[in-house]
């Protein structure tokens, strides 16, 4: 998402990721580099998909945006665009952003709150920064995720879901705060939606603190959003993403304090072509929605009379 002058980076080809050159524990399979963007006063990492690991149980897309500061008067204007195959899920640090969908949903998100947009056949939405925050500015930082639908799902209905921070399960583990945003962990189960075995945890440690993360689900990313980060002894970098051995248990643990997203869940049930923003199992999927979204037969969002273009880009 950002300014209105330019596509949002989730609108964008998607890039692969590179592998690090690192020396890693047996705990880790692999370390993922983001590619940046710089738009405007807000610097985005994509992390997946990437080269070593396309996707991380369902997810197949990870945008790290912020921080930045928005100047007074200017704020992120995501015109509306289309998805099919997929939920979106949004979560933020700071800042605030308008979600308006071609179902009716208008719902704004604040810091610790989860937005989780199913697109399932198709749905148009945009992202705003609310009218009431443009004119003082503020500052912006997030993570922005796509989540990969099963094939039984696919084609779903779509639909919207928002949960407000304090309805979303929270452990606490040796100065750990653990925020389960969707899926189990940890013996909880966040109230979000989901449609297959799903692993999404925001992580606040304190100095000094560490926890045991076991192998409840097949597959596990952790990335470090800020601060500092030890996976079994190996420092992670800030902005890189450490995909995790299957079936290992793993300490993770912060010297100073960090701020960590802890992803995953079973395995995706076979392949998915990306293009622009459409995931499916099959190019013609994608082709049926790129003449739908061309010819607006997938709906308008109320209120909104702008939209972004099929982009003349070819599918991976």
């Amino acid at each position: 998402m950002l300014p209105k002058q330019h596509p949002p980076p989730h609108t964008s080809r998607m890039t692969p990721s590179s592998l690090t050159s690192v020396t890693m524990s047996s705990s880790i399979k692999a370390v993922l580099k983001p590619h940046l963007r710089d738009v405007g006063s807000l610097t985005v990492r994509r992390v997946l998909p990437a080269l070593a690991a396309r996707l991380i149980g369902p997810f197949i897309f990870f945008d790290h945006m912020g921080p930045a500061t928005l100047e007074p008067g200017v704020g992120l204007d995501v015109r509306p665009h289309p998805h099919i195959g997929l939920a979106t899920v949004t979560y933020l640090f700071e800042g605030a952003i308008m979600h308006r969908d071609s179902i009716g949903s208008e719902q704004k998100i604040v810091p610790g709150d989860v937005n989780w947009m199913t697109a399932g056949h198709g749905i148009v939405h945009s992202e705003r920064t609310p009218d009431e925050d443009r004119a003082s500015g503020l500052a912006m930082h997030g993570i922005q995720t796509w989540v990969a639908l099963p094939l039984d799902h696919e084609d779903t209905e779509p639909s919207f879901e928002h949960h407000a921070a304090a309805t979303l399960p929270e452990i606490e583990r040796n100065g750990v705060t653990l925020r389960v945003i969707a899926g189990t962990a940890f013996g909880q189960t966040a109230p979000v939606t989901t449609f297959s075995g799903t692993l999404y945890v925001a992580a606040h440690f304190t100095p000094g603190s560490a926890f045991a993360l076991e192998p409840e689900h097949e597959e596990r990313g952790v990335y470090l959003v800020e601060g500092d980060l030890e996976i079994d002894g190996t420092p992670l970098e800030v902005g890189t993403m450490a995909v995790l051995a299957l079936d290992e248990t793993v300490t993770l643990a912060s010297s100073n304090g960090a701020t960590v997203m802890v992803l995953g869940g079973d395995k995706l049930d076979g392949e998915r072509f990306i293009e622009w923003n459409f995931v499916a199992s099959s190019r013609e999927k994608i082709e049926q929605a790129k003449l739908a979204w061309t010819n607006q037969e997938m709906g308008q969002v109320p209120g909104e009379t702008e939209w972004i273009p099929l982009p003349e880009r070819k599918a991976h």
